[in-house]
């Protein structure tokens, strides 16, 4: 359903479930006393927009906070293999969740992710990910530091190009998580968590009896993972294109070292940019900061990056817009699946033990 169907009172609720769900027994009431209307309204709405402007609502965790290990990674592939590859190599891997084809030279971006007891790790994940794929040149690009994370998308149209909003996650909430770690229980409440949450009267229960929890035990133990930062939030993620953002601009900018820090932080202080991070440069890549904006167009995008650049006075910088998608789901934590990958690509590469 476009986003132009939607009446108000869908926007509101669109609005509302991107921040948080109410981590509590009964979470469409809560959220039905807060935008006016009764529970069924709110579960009726919110079944027709799911899979549509809906396209998962669950736990949103930091994936170096429970261990794992991520990058975003750039290949450049000859473009006449590009497709094949990206779909029959890059996208076996289960820790790879976004995979894009970009405008650039390096036309093939994706994130990846693996466990704290992977057997290859992720740099030898790369490489034989990029070995198989035949790629021109590979480069990993990690985050050196974290700036801004968090998709907020303006729904209901109320925020100017230039506006701002505070980081609800940063780098020292980030270090502070993983340095709490994570316990068998922990993992056990996460596995559930991580589902995509039934719209129905008591959502939790059902998972709360898969952990040998009653539902307030395990809300409880979702709101300790949250105030200690490993969960960020409980909250939905929106169909970005359904919802009527149909561009997404990587705008990425070449900033002197010594200015990183103070830039990063002004770039990542617009609510039109979801995430900013500061990531190495190579001898065939020089941007350090990344800023990911959501637009209804290009136009919009580029709006928003010109007042980025307006404010900041940095002026070379490039946008790379996705133009074609492969892959995009979330990471799937503590789950069988990659480690049957890594096993079947160490017995066929005859890697050691």
């Amino acid at each position: 359903m476009s986003v132009d169907l939607l009446d108000a009172l869908d926007k509101e609720l669109l609005d509302v479930i991107q921040k948080a769900i109410p981590l509590v027994p009964e979470p469409f009431k809560v959220i039905a006393e807060q935008v006016g209307t009764t529970e069924e309204e709110v579960l009726t709405r919110l079944a027709k927009m799911k899979g549509d402007s809906i396209r998962q609502i669950s736990a949103i965790f930091d994936t170096k906070a429970l261990g794992y290990k991520s990058s975003l990674v750039a290949a450049r592939i000859a473009p006449d293999k590009l497709d094949q590859m990206a779909v029959k190599v890059f996208n076996t891997h289960p820790g790879i969740t976004h995979n894009y084809k970009r405008n650039h030279d390096f036309n093939l971006w994706f994130t990846i992710a693996v466990p704290p007891n992977s057997r290859l790790g992720l740099e030898k994940s790369v490489g034989i990910l990029g070995e198989m794929a035949g790629v021109e040149s590979i480069r990993i690009l990690p985050t050196l530091k974290l700036f801004k994370i968090g998709v907020q998308l303006d729904v209901k149209k109320e925020s100017e190009a230039n506006s701002k909003s505070a980081p609800t996650y940063t780098e020292e909430m980030r270090q502070a998580a993983v340095d709490k770690g994570i316990t068998d229980e922990d993992i056990k409440v996460i596995i559930e968590l991580q589902k995509d949450l039934p719209i129905v009267s008591r959502p939790f229960d059902e998972w709360a009896t898969n952990c040998g929890l009653t539902t307030e035990e395990l809300l409880d133990h979702a709101k300790v993972l949250e105030e200690r930062g490993q969960m960020r939030r409980f909250s939905a993620v929106l169909n970005h294109r359904k919802a009527g953002f149909r561009a997404n601009g990587m705008g990425v900018w070449s900033v002197p070292v010594e200015e990183a820090n103070e830039m990063g932080l002004k770039m990542g202080s617009f609510r039109a940019v979801s995430h900013c991070y500061l990531r190495p440069i190579y001898p065939d890549w020089k941007y350090n900061i990344f800023t990911m904006v959501h637009g209804r167009d290009m136009e919009e995008c580029e709006s928003i990056l010109q007042a980025i650049e307006d404010e900041t006075g940095i002026k070379e910088r490039i946008t790379l817009y996705s133009t074609k998608e492969y892959k995009k789901t979330r990471v799937s934590y503590f789950t069988p699946e990659i480690y049957d990958w890594e096993n079947e690509m160490i017995e066929k590469l005859g890697l050691d033990k």
